[in-house]
């Protein structure tokens, strides 16, 4: 079907860049898993014994490495999540964490922007996050590594900066659920695709954000991201 057989003009294809490529990665959905290391469960006052769960950005919100990002309407207390970005080349339903891997494009770091009162008011009336965590800009995300050329990390330093004073650090070793545990698991309730993204959760050390902020993060081996704060829009 061509563009012309829209009633709106086509939207733009979501994307992110590909270290060392021309050619970007298109995004068709992505995912978030909720508390999967367990400094940060404790730091949120959460039950550590409780499963990790899922919950969804729209691709519209990824914002690349550099950007400036105006500070979010409704809201007094913008959070920063470093995590780990998990690309899918490939997907399924019901996928077994033993094949979990090959669907794996790549790897990117990530971070995933907060309206933590908004969050904490939602959770207090047992609402839908969406209005924390799904809103413009709240998806700043690195340039992928493809796997085939950096393979799978499961260990590596994981950090962000503000204002170049460390905030978050942890290890990917430290991830409750391990990534092909999370591709299994998020198969099970639907089916993924080619183009979805996982941000796999984020170590502790969350903290509130201000216009004028400059963020600067990373995971050892795969790449780093920054991004500013702006004032509001």
């Amino acid at each position: 079907m061509s563009a012309t057989s829209f009633v709106i003009p086509a939207l733009p294809q979501p994307s992110i860049a590909v270290a060392g490529e021309s050619k970007s990665f298109p995004v068709r959905r992505i995912w978030c898993v909720g508390r999967n290391y367990l400094e940060h469960i404790r730091e949120m006052g959460n039950d550590e014994r409780a499963p990790p769960f899922f919950f969804a950005k729209h691709a519209d919100m990824i914002e690349p490495d550099g950007a400036t990002i105006p500070y979010p309407p409704m809201t007094k207390d913008l959070h920063h999540e470093v995590e780990l970005i998990v690309a899918l080349k490939s997907g399924g339903l019901d996928i077994a964490p033993g094949q979990a891997l090959d669907h794996v494009y790549g790897y990117a770091v990530g971070i995933d922007l907060t309206r933590r009162d908004l969050q904490q008011a939602a959770r207090k009336k047992e609402r839908p996050w969406e209005i924390g965590k799904s809103f413009d800009h709240s998806a700043p995300c690195g340039a992928l590594q493809p796997a085939a050329k950096i393979g799978h990390p499961a260990k590596g330093r994981i950090w962000l900066s503000v204002n170049g004073a460390e905030r978050q650090k942890g290890d990917l070793a430290e991830l409750i659920w391990s990534v092909p545990e999370i591709i299994a698991k998020l198969s099970e309730q639907v089916r993924l695709g080619a183009g979805d993204i996982i941000m796999t959760g984020t170590p502790a050390g969350v903290a509130a954000l201000s216009p004028g902020d400059r963020i600067e993060c990373g995971v050892d081996g795969i790449g780093t991201l920054k991004v500013t704060i702006a004032e509001p829009e």
